[in-house]
């Protein structure tokens, strides 16, 4: 909590985003992009899935070019994973909206959800893309046609159904495991570009409306608790001046166990958390740097998670920092 570095992990293909499994294991997307062209350069492509243990060592791992941006490990062992797919180029057409250029591909992407089993194995699998509208499910005029909606996150809801977060479309939904329809959709109108929606205990969904592209609020993003039952927002939490809180992409909020919201303000490597009231009452940046978007110079976090000390994957671990003393001196700005 004092911005200590306690203890790292270590893959040579690098390290995209990650989350720390209730074993103490490591769940992460591999950096390395892959060779297909028909995703070359996407925001969120990652290769492959990988999981390694406290020291580092390769325990798992799933690989497949198309996937991107988010996953989820479930209580069986069964790891849940967003994907690609190329839509025919008759579907690819009928989608309404976004820019048109020459490069345009004559196969759209749309989205998947697979379902693997602990052996790599594909149990299930949703095309979220074969259950939108096409009158409703309309890309941002400001958004390219390689991709149809674009989806940035993925987690469960209502204990066994699929809640997905579609940027291009400003779409969040409920995707029935059974059917493979929505049984709930929203966004449209309401937020903008958004990412990282999670279902709270209460049923809400908690999301972060990155506002980019957003004619009624400007540069301005905000976090914002729905309630499916209404479509009403519950609670949100903006900047003090509203304009002081803007990530155009990534992003994300965590609700806490104590009530508070730790947020990720992705693009400036910034987490907070605040009470419901909307006080800051933490503040941490992230000091690593490196090539970001055209090569600026970046500390940009796709998402930050907290993990308290009782936290089953910290049971009887090292968390020392001084073990990392070299590494802690960087954050004071030492040698």
């Amino acid at each position: 909590m004092d911005g200590r570095v306690c203890h790292r992990w270590q893959y040579d293909a690098g390290i995209s985003y990650a989350r720390l499994l209730p074993n103490g294991n490591l769940l992460l997307r591999a950096k390395t992009t892959g060779e297909v062209e028909m995703v070359r350069g996407l925001g969120g492509a990652t290769p492959g899935l990988v999981e390694l243990d406290w020291d580092s060592n390769v325990v798992w791992e799933y690989w497949d070019a198309m996937l991107h941006h988010d996953y989820a490990r479930l209580p069986n062992g069964n790891t849940l994973l967003l994907l690609w797919e190329a839509m025919p180029p008759k579907d690819s057409a009928a989608v309404k909206g976004g820019y048109t250029s020459e490069d345009d591909p004559d196969q759209m992407l749309g989205d998947i959800v697979r379902e693997v089993s602990p052996d790599s194995q594909t149990l299930n699998e949703w095309s979220m893309w074969k259950n939108l509208a096409l009158d409703e499910d309309i890309i941002c005029p400001l958004e390219g046609r390689r991709e149809w909606t674009h989806g940035n996150s993925l987690s469960v809801a209502n204990g066994n159904n699929l809640l997905v977060s579609f940027r291009r479309t400003d779409t969040v939904g409920i995707v029935s495991r059974e059917t493979g329809e929505f049984t709930w959709k929203w966004g449209s109108g309401q937020v903008s570009h958004q990412h990282h929606a999670t279902q709270l205990e209460n049923g809400h969904v908690l999301l972060f409306d990155n506002g980019e592209h957003s004619r009624r609020t400007g540069a301005i993003s905000r976090v914002v608790e729905v309630d499916p039952e209404t479509n009403e927002i519950a609670w949100e939490y903006k900047g003090d001046p509203p304009m002081s809180f803007y990530s155009s992409y990534i992003s994300g909020a965590d609700r806490l166990p104590n009530g508070n919201t730790l947020i990720t303000e992705g693009a400036h490597g910034r987490v907070i958390e605040v009470t419901p009231p909307g006080e800051i009452v933490w503040e941490y940046f992230n000091p690593f740097f490196f090539p970001g978007r055209d090569n600026a110079t970046s500390n940009a976090v796709f998402r930050a998670h907290r993990y308290g000390p009782d936290h089953t994957a910290l049971a009887g671990r090292d968390l020392d920092p001084d073990r990392h003393a070299n590494l802690n001196r960087l954050y004071a700005g030492g040698a």
